[in-house]
């Protein structure tokens, strides 16, 4: 497979602009542009490009296809003390759980915990970013999301059918005085955003993350993209334990939310849309105290104290990676390869946007 190393390296800000644009141009209200764009945006900083600016094709054809309500708003479907469900009426996911987030947040701040249930929100993006709003305002929190694409991605352990999606986890802790402990991860090998980041690229997948339709291993990302019947599949990480928490996160964000799960019959005509459980802690309050922070602080710097392998620099805790490469991308700029960005303007061009005028937002000459 030939490989591209070419790419534009946008500023952030030129990006973001860029970004709220074809929003603009969808229909999107000055806030929906802002929320979707920052999220889309901050994804790429922290070196997830596979939640990134790439999503975008997605977006306006969920858009086309009336699965994506622009402007759409949540509904309280459940409030029971500390217990809320959000019905996300198939809204722009990083609005609807950003104002889910905030109830929650308000929630738990006057009972010391809430249970927030999410169903039928269009993707939430990088649910990392959830855990770190909570841990902003100063509350733990724990998110287990399931997922509906229209098709299913991931192969059950000892399986090669797909059953369900890439399913993803996240936690956020935060520390006094420092960056919060995030940790945020698909219950997949790799993400299935990165499988297309890599064929966007022309570059081959790492190794062991897929199969073809036959089971055999490979590296062509181009396989999950196949015609029904001939797709491929992808491992769960950590063989029969990622597996087991892929469908935990199906059941704890699908079935007990109300936003249903992964079975014939139930996903295969549905839009992108994403089903999630978070549970929200005031720290002090569950029996820690005043000494959480400390007691959580003492534990992390004990973790980093352990010597390096040969070649590695320093041991990393969740979280640091994703803001060391934060601020190598502020400092140097987003890279988008060409072909992501030749997606992205094309699908603006449905929506009326000249691909002048959106590489002019970017910053980018023409």
């Amino acid at each position: 497979m030939a490989e591209t190393t070419r790419y534009h390296r946008i500023a952030p800000a030129n990006l973001q602009r860029a970004i709220m644009l074809v929003f603009k141009h969808v229909g999107s209200d000055e806030r929906e542009q802002r929320l979707t764009a920052e999220h889309l945006v901050a994804a790429n900083l922290t070196g997830h490009d596979s939640h990134g600016v790439g999503m975008i094709p997605a977006y306006l054809q969920a858009v086309r296809d009336k699965k994506l309500t622009i402007n759409g708003r949540h509904t309280v479907v459940v409030d029971s003390g500390p217990i809320l469900t959000i019905d996300g009426g198939v809204g722009m996911g990083q609005v609807i759980a950003y104002d889910a987030m905030n109830l929650g947040i308000e929630r738990a701040r006057r009972d010391g915990v809430c249970i927030l249930g999410i169903r039928n929100a269009h993707h939430t993006g990088r649910i990392g970013h959830w855990a770190e709003q909570c841990a902003a305002a100063g509350f733990v929190s724990m998110h287990y999301v399931a997922g509906f694409a229209g098709v299913t991605s991931v192969a059950p352990f000892g399986g090669r059918e797909t059953r369900f999606q890439t399913n993803p986890y996240a936690a956020g802790f935060p520390l006094p005085g420092r960056p919060p402990i995030i940790l945020d991860f698909a219950t997949s090998k790799i993400a299935m955003g990165k499988v297309r980041v890599a064929l966007n690229k022309g570059e081959p997948v790492p190794e062991n993350c897929l199969i073809d339709a036959d089971g055999k291993p490979t590296r062509d990302p181009a396989v999950m993209y196949a015609p029904p019947g001939k797709r491929g599949a992808l491992f769960t990480f950590g063989e029969h334990k990622g597996s087991g928490l892929a469908m935990i996160c199906e059941l704890f964000a699908g079935a007990l939310t109300g936003g249903g799960t992964t079975y014939p019959g139930n996903y295969e005509h549905r839009p992108i849309m994403n089903s999630m459980l978070s549970i929200i802690v005031e720290p002090s309050r569950l029996g820690g105290g005043d000494t959480v922070g400390s007691e959580a602080t003492r534990f992390v710097d004990w973790v980093k104290s352990s010597k390096p392998l040969p070649g590695v620099e320093e041991v990393l805790v969740a979280g640091e990676p994703e803001r060391k490469r934060r601020a190598e991308r502020e400092r140097d700029g987003i890279p988008v390869d060409v072909t992501t960005w030749d997606g992205v303007a094309t699908a603006a061009e449905t929506v009326g946007l000249a691909r002048a005028d959106l590489d002019k937002a970017a910053g980018l000459a023409r």
